[in-house]
């Protein structure tokens, strides 16, 4: 996109005491200016050039603000946000077959999914995330509610071999998400991937029409992989090899692979990943809430791999905060390899936008401030006293500051948060609607199974 003549009206300019825009990596710009116009930057330029430049229909100044991309969640089962703390503190086995399974077995329907993935989105919006990657039942109730946010998202066609509210087999999983990816085929800020589970719910044969569909639609795949010991264990008893060697054979490894969690990995693992230009998701404090054990993201980011950031679900987390997953990741990463230089906030940010974007092949619009991208952005103020004294603002985004300081968020140049407040949100709908769900669970608790067979392992 060409920049306007000087002196050329534009929609809007943001004035911040500090800019780090990812591109180029390492980069912290200070007293600059962001350009929009018609949804998307014109430039990053010094404020008082910015002011000579353009003539802005409205100004925003962010005197004691650091200003980044818009934050990408690059996995979550945001309609889970109605579980949140449903069942605490439980082994992964006992906290999937005994509270979870019969939860979403008992409650889950399109109203669910509709209504938690409002209130994940506002969560998500209110904590400066603007793209999420969702796994899940009834992608297009999760959409209607996407639009009503008018945030970013891709949703997962999710695929098992067992029924559920949604779908009775794979076929019929398949043959519902194709059909609501073409009914929302040309709706603005959605798009979709294949999402089949995990190698230990889904089959072969599903599996090969999945790879068939990945490269007749060119979409992108979106699977769990490798989360828990026992899962491999599982796959070699099975299968007579490790999950990543079974997705390998069938086909499915290649630069559109979305592999969540990564947590068990071996050298050969590794290696397959990088050498198919895989991407992988690093979902930290999930991880260590189910104790499924610390992912080696050195070990892949050595080898080339590109890792980006997710909350997972909001039953497991229970928070959908990308700082809160910058900054344990981090800390976990310091600790596993025993190398307090690792991971430093630019790295971190880099894993919450820039990463995640080209997982899901957004880069090119989304992920950093560069001119001809979107106008996604995060102002983050940073003059709390709490806060003080700020030597680095870089540092203060993933060592001090939170969620509770974004103040302002915007999505395509519309802005969705105004000073820590949701714009076009009602707060009382969000505590109706939780509410409701609430008692839902509660009444229902214990009141038969969930209709999933044991086997299954939902996300």
């Amino acid at each position: 996109m060409p920049p306007l003549p000087a002196g050329q009206p534009i929609d809007l300019l943001i004035d911040a005491r500090w800019i780090i825009p990812v591109e180029p990596f390492r980069t912290l710009l200070e007293n600059h200016a962001v350009a929009i116009h018609n949804g998307r930057i014109l430039g990053l330029l010094p404020s008082d050039q910015a002011h000579v430049t353009y003539q802005a229909r409205r100004r925003v100044s962010l005197n004691e603000h650091v200003l980044i991309p818009g934050l990408i969640n690059l996995h979550s089962h945001a309609a889970m946000s109605l579980l949140r703390g449903y069942a605490d503190d439980q082994p992964l086995m006992r906290w999937l077959q005994e509270h979870i399974w019969p939860a979403e077995g008992r409650l889950v329907c399109a109203d669910f999914v509709r209504d938690g993935t409002l209130l994940a989105g506002a969560e998500m919006l209110r904590g400066g995330i603007t793209c999420f990657n969702d796994m899940y039942f009834f992608p297009e109730a999760a959409a209607q509610s996407i639009q009503r946010l008018g945030m970013r998202a891709v949703l997962g066609l999710i695929t098992l071999e067992f029924p559920s509210a949604y779908a009775s087999d794979a076929s019929d999983y398949l043959s519902k998400g194709l059909a609501t990816r073409d009914r929302l085929a040309n709706t603005d800020r959605i798009g979709f991937t294949l999402a089949p589970h995990a190698p230990y719910s889904v089959e072969d044969k599903t599996f090969e029409r999945i790879v068939t569909l990945a490269a007749q639609l060119d979409l992108s795949v979106h699977i769990h992989i490798h989360e828990t010991a026992q899962e491999i264990e599982e796959s070699m008893r099975l299968h007579g090899m490790r999950p990543l060697e079974r997705l390998h054979r069938l086909g499915l490894l290649g630069p559109h692979l979305i592999g969540v969690h990564a947590v068990h990995l071996n050298g050969r693992d590794l290696a397959l990943l990088a050498d198919h230009g895989c991407s992988i998701v690093h979902c930290p404090t999930s991880n260590m809430k189910l104790a499924s054990g610390i992912a080696p993201i050195t070990a892949a980011m050595e080898q080339g791999i590109r890792v980006g950031l997710g909350t997972d679900g909001s039953a497991s987390n229970n928070r959908c905060d990308l700082f809160w997953e910058m900054r344990h990741g981090a800390l976990l990463g310091k600790v596993a390899t025993d190398n307090a230089a690792a991971f430093d906030a630019h790295t971190m940010l880099r894993m919450a936008t820039l990463e995640g974007a080209t997982a899901l092949g957004l880069e090119n619009d989304i992920g950093s401030l560069r001119p001809g991208k979107c106008a996604d952005l995060c102002a983050v103020r940073l003059d709390d006293w709490i806060l003080q004294p700020c030597f680095d603002p870089a540092s203060h985004l993933l060592y001090a500051a939170g969620r509770e300081q974004v103040s302002h968020v915007w999505v395509q140049g519309d802005e969705k948060v105004t000073d820590g407040q949701l714009n076009d949100t009602d707060i009382n709908e969000l505590l109706d609607i939780s509410a409701l769900w609430q008692n839902n669970a509660l009444m229902q608790r214990g009141n038969g199974g969930s209709g999933i067979p044991p086997q299954s392992n939902l996300p």
